[in-house]
């Protein structure tokens, strides 16, 4: 299978107060998101030993008994949180369920916060396994992605023509979920269609994956061909979500994406998923439309349209 040029981008002017640098990079994403919906980024806050130290934690995590993973499995009144069993979940619902196990966190809430209080759709405490540094290793990091997808949203809007902080008001207290993702050695015997992950846009707005050295994400290009997406150290590999897209009214286009686990090799990767605010309204952005570009979508809520998404892939395996 061929290798496909996915852009590789600096983002260390995201950090910093040039305008013109900021507009630059902002522009190479942007271009990105109009074509392929996937793109490497680089300079951002992330070190390899931080990453390296990541995966030791992932690692240790799936290596500890089923009966112990159990104890935090994810359920409907879970809040979209704690651990999928392997099969647990099929992300192509016309497949068969995937050859993967996860964990999910979400943003870390107080016992008393108000939205807990009140019962609101995917706010729930986050499950903690009894497994030394795993919460705090993870809140960490689930900060740290936080910020740079919030930084890459200034991109996107600089791009779109939007005020920098276009977005910042809806993404303070996102439905964003940190993934860490366990694919075991592919069995000899597997059901027609069965793979690590089946092919699936995801839902959100943007996705930041750190996957380790032994590969199997495959993009499928605009003309329908299955690339491979290499894997280059201390890179996040980034795409573009439905989400986005919605808002964009298809400006910036979602990419569907699969996982082939390589024959006889465990794979492990650690994905955040950043979805809006749940009141954010999903509706056209005004430099999208135009009256010969009307807007395609209606408007929804956040929690409204992750709610749409999440239910069919957990039907499919039985978990909702």
């Amino acid at each position: 299978m061929p290798e496909q040029d996915i852009p590789v981008i600096d983002i260390k002017s995201l950090y910093g107060s040039d305008k013109a640098a900021i507009e630059n990079t902002a522009a190479l994403i942007g271009e990105a998101c109009r074509g392929i919906g996937f793109f490497y980024i680089k300079g951002h806050a992330l070190s390899l030993v931080d990453i390296d130290a990541l995966f030791s934690t992932s690692h240790d995590f799936f290596a500890l008994p089923e009966m112990v993973k159990k104890q935090v499995e994810i359920s409907p009144k879970t809040g979209n949180r704690g651990y999928v069993p392997m099969r647990g979940e099929a992300l192509d619902p016309s497949k068969p369920a995937d050859l993967k196990e996860a964990y999910n966190i979400g943003l870390e809430l107080a016992v008393d916060d108000p939205e807990l209080m009140a019962g609101a759709r995917f706010r729930a405490l986050n499950l903690w396994p009894e497994h030394p540094g795993f919460r705090q290793a993870m809140l960490t990091y689930f900060d740290t992605a936080l910020d740079i997808g919030r930084r890459l949203h200034v991109a996107f809007a600089t791009d779109l023509g939007l005020k920098a902080d276009h977005f910042e008001d809806k993404l303070d207290r996102p439905l964003a979920t940190l993934r860490l993702l366990h694919y075991p050695p592919q069995p000899d015997a597997v059901e027609d269609g069965q793979m690590g992950a089946g092919a699936h846009t995801d839902y959100g707005c943007v996705t930041l994956l750190l996957t380790d050295e032994v590969g199997g994400l495959e993009v499928r290009t605009r003309s329908g061909d299955w690339v491979k997406a290499p894997y280059i150290p201390g890179a996040f590999v980034c795409n573009i979500g439905d989400c986005l897209m919605r808002w964009t009214n298809d400006t910036y286009m979602s990419t569907p994406h699969r996982v082939v686990s390589p024959a006889g090799r465990e794979r492990y990767s650690i994905a955040f998923f950043l979805d809006p605010n749940p009141e954010a309204i999903i509706e056209c952005l005004p430099t999208c439309s135009g009256p010969e570009n009307p807007a395609r979508y209606a408007p929804i809520r956040g929690d409204d349209y992750l709610e749409s998404r999440l239910n069919p892939t957990y039907k499919a395996s039985g978990l909702s």
